[in-house]
């Protein structure tokens, strides 16, 4: 929660406290209304506040006048509990509505964290760190392991697997895109940041509350008419009937028919119907925002609800999105497949790669004689290590090829890792 929704739950808190204590305090007249003022203007001070700003600017009907004009006349009639109650029902009402709204935004937010925070340029003094609106097009930049790409560019050196799942939804790592898995690259920036892929995404983001759904459209021109409406009904019902019982010689009966007034606007306030339609998309979005997903604004919320079949085609959607082994293939009839899979695993156990990453939770525990040292990655072959004194080579056909070796033809469907020790070629590993 954040702090102002703490604040307005302590000042609930402390109201509902009084509220209850005051019904066991046997007070009257002026001490009553005193008493009552308390836990009222603990919840209602600003939505009084509120509802006078709302009239100085023109502006006066909204749920902050109807709230106000109704408990305020509960309070002039002496229905000290009745007001307090009213309010304090309205506030909670706010705090979830307020706690919902927060939730979306910081799940939009996360949404959101592909933007890059800085860009190392390279100038003739060194790497100086700008902001990426600072680059401009023509710089060199360097992107390190592990860094975002920050601006849209050519890579002019440099080999490394790079995960675009933020831009493309796959997944799988590839040759370019958005987030530097391994390698240093050096890259000419071809656009500005306000016109590069993250800025754009960013904008689509920012303004999907914007594009509104054909149902929000029609409740905010209802609401400019319901409010006022509901305003002039009250006042018909308060003062009306009384004239007409006037005219007929019966007691006009003010006070009662003020109540019935007042309850009325309580019952009749729009809060409920014009904000439960904005804040069930806003909602809808956040949401879909927490489990990945970027709707770009109401109206294909609004599509998606009268959708009935849906067409897949990105990993990720369908599956995991995450790389496992699902072969191992030893070409030596004495080596099982365990061994060689700790064996390529011990080799990979330094590299951040994806496939390294799969490698090592197949394999699980390694024993404590497979001590890997001088481990080398070979950008766009593999990597090489020695391994509990073994020197050992795991990585694509190319890698076996500058080892003397010839690798099989492998038709399994998924990433080959070729696996050699000693200047023995010792089998393949499937990754999908």
């Amino acid at each position: 929660m954040s702090r102002e929704q703490k604040r307005s739950l302590l000042l609930i808190a402390a109201a509902a406290v009084l509220l209850i204590g005051l019904h066991f305090v046997p007070v009257t007249g002026w001490l009553k209304l005193v008493l009552y003022l308390i836990p009222y203007l603990l919840v209602g001070g600003e939505t009084l506040v509120d509802a006078c700003k709302g009239i100085y600017n023109r502006q006066p009907f909204d749920e902050n006048l109807l709230m106000a004009v109704a408990t305020v006349g509960a309070m002039v009639l002496g229905d000290y509990p009745e007001a307090v109650s009213v309010m304090l029902f309205y506030q909670i009402g706010e705090l979830f509505e307020s706690y919902a709204v927060g939730r979306s935004r910081k799940n939009i937010g996360d949404l959101m964290d592909i933007r890059p925070d800085f860009a190392y340029v390279e100038t003739a003094d060194g790497i100086v760190r700008v902001k990426p609106e600072e680059v401009a097009v023509g710089d060199t930049i360097v992107v390190k392991p592990g860094e975002r790409v920050p601006l849209d560019g050519t890579v002019l050196t440099g080999t490394s697997a790079l995960n675009m799942s933020a831009l493309t939804g796959e997944s799988a790592p590839v040759d370019s895109g958005s987030v530097n898995l391994s390698g240093v690259l050096r890259l000419r920036v071809e656009k500005v940041y306000a016109e590069s892929t993250v800025a754009r995404i960013l904008e689509l983001v920012e303004n999907s509350s914007l594009k509104k759904a054909h149902t929000e459209r029609f409740i905010t021109k209802f609401a400019r008419v319901y409010t006022p409406s509901v305003c002039g009904a009250a006042l018909a019902l308060a003062i009306l009937p009384p004239v007409v019982r006037l005219i007929m010689g019966i007691p006009a009966d003010w006070g009662e028919w003020i109540y019935r007034a007042l309850t009325f606007l309580v019952i009749s306030c729009p809060c409920a119907l014009v904000i439960s339609i904005p804040l069930s998309f806003f909602g809808g979005i956040g949401g879909a925002s927490a489990r990945g997903i970027l709707i770009k604004g109401s109206s294909y919320l609004e599509m998606l609800a009268k959708t009935d079949r849906v067409v897949f085609d990105k990993t990720g959607t369908l599956t995991r999105g995450t790389f496992a082994v699902t072969a191992v293939r030893p070409a030596q009839p004495e080596l099982s497949e365990q061994a060689l899979l700790q064996l390529a695993a011990a080799a990979e156990r330094f590299s951040d790669h994806p496939v390294s990453q799969s490698l090592r939770r197949a394999a699980g525990q390694l024993p404590e004689t497979l001590v890997t040292t001088d481990a080398r990655e070979l950008a766009g072959h593999g990597v090489t290590a020695q391994v509990g004194g073994r020197a050992v080579a795991a990585g694509n056909a190319k890698l076996m090829a500058t080892l003397g070796l010839t690798a099989p033809a492998v038709d399994e469907i998924g990433t080959v890792i070729h696996v050699a020790a000693d200047g023995a070629y010792l089998g393949y590993i499937v990754i999908s």
